[in-house]
């Protein structure tokens, strides 16, 4: 299975299956996903169930050579479940139930809810276990999707509780970790502590941090309930679900461990104003690595965009080219699978402008030929590569616990744990030098470099595996607001960075959030000096700004990289590099320009021996995979203008590239060996992508 698409019978006349069916066949389709919102049609009341419509639906695909992977529907519960117990509807922070309508309005914690999805997807299972064209599973939808604000019902306050008392052991010791004693907030029992609903002030830092915590919890074990029912009844089925990237309701680390493999919903493109901020190419290959680090090895991509995206508001339409690249960028950072959303464009419901391969019209377009082009040219290759990494040696650490800590008290207003990665990332995917995204609990040996944002909550276990690493001779960076709390989310009373201060060779008494002051960084060179001439005019030129936050740093053995030149911190040190053992230790007490970032992030990838794929003009991505004849390297032209690109000695063009082909590329040496000039470079056009093999 390497390329399908999400599909919907029940959203058009049966008598279009067939023709849908063959459509899909032509096109390459081999596996589809469906019935996830469908548990009304399935079950229209109680007991009585219909699954005749969906047998047809599998029967028609699979003629094709066509597979299918159900979803269990309990992210839209049907309205008669929702007439039996109407305690099912979740309650927001405001104190207020949400209504039927949209999906996702349910309380996971309702024992109600939980005893008709039991039965349910035990029927469901039992159907189909033994059907030969279903081969797996997605667990509900994009879980935690539409619960950002919910549930704070009494139900889930119940759990809450046991949670706790599982976490803490006595409520004497939940009061210690938290310090209720400020503000008299002393528990005397579990059943006292509230779920963050609104209040007068704010809530204690240490109860939002374990409500995060609870909430996640809930998801997983949600989802770990589900498939044990599933693999009971449909032991030789797949497993999966699909996840959405940053979103950050959920650990995904966590949810990742009971699925065969993860799957993820890429959408470059989508209409909503704080995801187009995050559609630059690198945060789309930073999205897709962080899913291949939950499980630390390939995923699928359950939905990849077909088409504009939109509700209310649309997004953009891709330009012509787009929808390859972003399906070369997928399988580039670890798809094994493609399926796109959707086939077809619904006439109905909120989503009749969340285009799919077929316009509402049906008729197919640029679009489908696009996307059935794309199938044709890269599926040939794909089973060489399947299962391949991009054996990454830098490692970055995301941390949903930083995060979640970070946006109770985020101290900068406009300070955002993902950005802030994204900075790191962004330096590194510049230079096409690949890196994986792991969590604070995977091996940190197997990285040259290892880069630990915003390392905000700590704990002496995770100190002593980084020491252990930088003695070892890795390179470790850390940066501001290091080992500020501890996993109860209470300051440690140690000077900053506590217990890091050997490992960086620095002390921080002091610190600046930089709301009614700027500040800016200055790099040095080897002999401590600036880069530039020093004349005033020239010196502010290698000036940059700093960003959100200072740490005012006292050296204490650590080597001085770069240093803040305004106010009265002015000529201390922003940015450190300490030997420790046979490694070394950053550490930037700021967040960083783009220009100081990347000088930093050299100077780490240099000290430690990583190089880069291969150059390229800015704006062309290049990564790779290893293959079993060889390793399989993917080059992709983001631009909007044509490039040239030098091909290192050793590939061999192995794809049939439609925009980069013989008519417009006429460096191209013959047209049976698709080899080129080692001394010329190949063009590539707008949105162009290549596959090439180097042989091992």
């Amino acid at each position: 299975m390497k390329f399908g698409v999400d599909y919907y019978p029940e959203h058009c006349p049966p008598d279009l299956w067939q023709r849908d069916a063959e459509m899909m066949k032509e096109m390459g389709i081999e596996v589809v996903r469906m019935a996830e919102f469908s548990w009304a049609k399935m079950e229209p009341s109680p007991g009585i169930y219909d699954f005749g419509w969906l047998d047809e639906a599998i029967e028609l695909l699979g003629e094709q050579g066509i597979t299918t992977m159900l979803g269990t529907p309990t992210a839209a519960p049907p309205v008669w479940i929702m007439e039996l117990h109407p305690d099912l509807y979740p309650l927001n922070a405001e104190g207020q139930r949400v209504g039927f309508g949209g999906r996702h309005h349910d309380c996971q914690s309702h024992p109600h809810y939980r005893k008709h999805i039991k039965e349910f997807v035990r029927t469901m299972a039992l159907r189909y276990r033994d059907n030969p064209y279903v081969v797996g599973w997605q667990i509900d939808n994009e879980l935690g999707n539409s619960h950002r604000n919910l549930c704070y019902c009494n139900h889930c306050r119940a759990r809450f509780h046991r949670w706790l008392e599982e976490r803490h052991g006595t409520i004497e010791g939940l009061n210690q970790a938290w310090g209720t004693v400020f503000w008299s907030q002393t528990y005397t029992s579990f059943s006292q502590i509230p779920v963050p609903l609104a209040t007068p002030n704010s809530h204690n830092p240490s109860l939002l941090l374990d409500w995060k915590r609870f909430c996640s919890s809930l998801v997983v074990e949600f989802q770990k309930w589900q498939a044990d029912i599933l693999r009971e009844v449909c032991p030789g089925h797949l497993i999966t679900h699909n996840f959405m990237g940053f979103f950050d309701k959920t650990d995904y680390f966590e949810l990742a461990k009971d699925l065969d493999f993860i799957s993820h919903d890429q959408y470059p493109m989508l209409f909503l104003e704080e995801r187009i901020k995050r559609s630059s190419p690198s945060h789309l290959g930073m999205a897709l690595d962080l899913m291949r680090g939950t499980k630390g090895k390939p995923f699928w991509v359950m939905e990849q965009l077909a088409g504009p995206t939109g509700t209310e508001i649309l997004g953009s339409t891709p330009r012509p080219g787009q929808m390859r690249l972003w399906t070369f960028q997928s399988v580039a950072h670890g798809a094994d699978t493609i399926v796109y959303f959707r086939w077809d464009t619904c006439l109905f419901g909120s989503e009749q402008y969340w285009h799919g391969i077929l316009p509402h019209s049906r008729i197919p377009g640029r679009r489908y030929e696009e996307i059935r082009d794309s199938i044709a040219e890269l599926a040939p290759h794909m089973e060489a590569f399947r299962g391949g990494l991009p054996e990454a040696e830098v490692g970055i650490v995301f941390s949903y616990d930083q995060e979640w800590a970070l946006q109770i008290q985020p101290h900068h207003p406009d300070l955002n744990y993902v950005a802030h990665l994204h900075r790191y990332y962004k330096a590194l995917f510049d230079h096409n030098i690949p890196v994986d995204l792991i969590s604070e609990n995977d091996d940190f040996s197997k990285y040259k470099v290892l880069i630990f944002p915003l390392l905000f909550v700590t704990d002496s276990e995770l100190c002593r595996r980084l020491y252990e690493y930088t003695e070892a001779g890795g390179h470790v960076l850390l940066d501001m607001r290091t080992a500020v709390k501890d996993r109860n989310n209470a300051v440690i009373s140690l000077t900053l960075p506590g217990q890091y201060s050997q490992l960086l060779g620095l002390s921080i008494y002091d610190y600046d959030c930089l709301r009614q002051f700027g500040q800016s960084v200055r790099w040095l060179n080897d002999e401590g000096i600036s880069r530039v001439a020093q004349t005033e005019d020239e010196g502010r030129k290698s000036e940059e700004e700093a960003e959100l936050w200072c740490d005012v740093i006292t050296v204490e053995g650590a080597e001085v990289l770069a240093v803040y030149t305004r106010d009265f911190y002015a000529g201390t040190p922003a940015v450190t590099r300490h030997a420790y053992g046979r490694g070394r230790a950053y550490y930037a007490g700021t967040e960083l320009g783009p220009e100081t970032m990347e000088k930093l992030v050299m100077e780490m990838i240099g000290d430690a021996g990583v190089c880069g794929i291969a150059a390229a003009p800015e704006g062309v991505e290049i990564t790779r995979r290893r293959g079993k004849d060889g390793t399989y390297f993917f080059v992709m032209n983001h631009n909007r203008t044509v490039c040239e690109l030098d091909v290192p000695k050793g590939w061999s063009l192995v794809s049939e590239v439609s925009g980069m082909n013989k008519r417009c590329n006429p460096k191209l040496k013959s047209e049976s060996s698709k080899e080129w000039h080692e001394s010329n470079p190949i063009l590539l056009q707008p949105f162009d992508c290549a596959l090439f093999l180097e042989i091992t």
